[in-house]
């Protein structure tokens, strides 16, 4: 099994990294063999936040999310969250506080780690 660890820090919205870091983990979790975990760091935390309205045919980042949790491990900066007002009952199913330990432990075990 090979572990890839994405860790994400721009917005949901405004820029397309976090969007197209999201795509590809989802991607990459159909694979077989493959393990995918997300980190949200700093502004991406607000990619997790439940209750998202967005246009018509505009994506969902909050689903995303959602998707990518069902099919690896998604968490968030504990402090990030904490400094954006952010509760742990307004995350979205799957995504989960953690710390920078958590994140330093994920990264030491990872195989691969993408920044976006």
């Amino acid at each position: 099994m090979t572990t890839t660890l994405f860790i994400l820090n721009d917005p949901p919205y405004g820029t397309e990294r976090s969007y197209n870091g999201l795509r590809l983990a989802k991607a990459l979790a159909k694979q077989p063999g493959q393990q995918v975990q997300v980190f949200l760091m700093g502004d991406a935390v607000a990619c997790a936040k439940t209750g998202q309205r967005v246009p018509e045919g505009y994506y969902n980042a909050g689903d995303m999310v959602k998707m990518v949790a069902t099919a690896g491990e998604v968490g968030l900066c504990g402090t990030c969250l904490s400094a954006r007002g952010i509760e742990d009952g307004e995350l979205v199913q799957g995504a989960a506080r953690k710390t920078l330990a958590d994140l330093a432990a994920w990264t030491a075990a990872a195989d691969k780690v993408l920044v976006f």
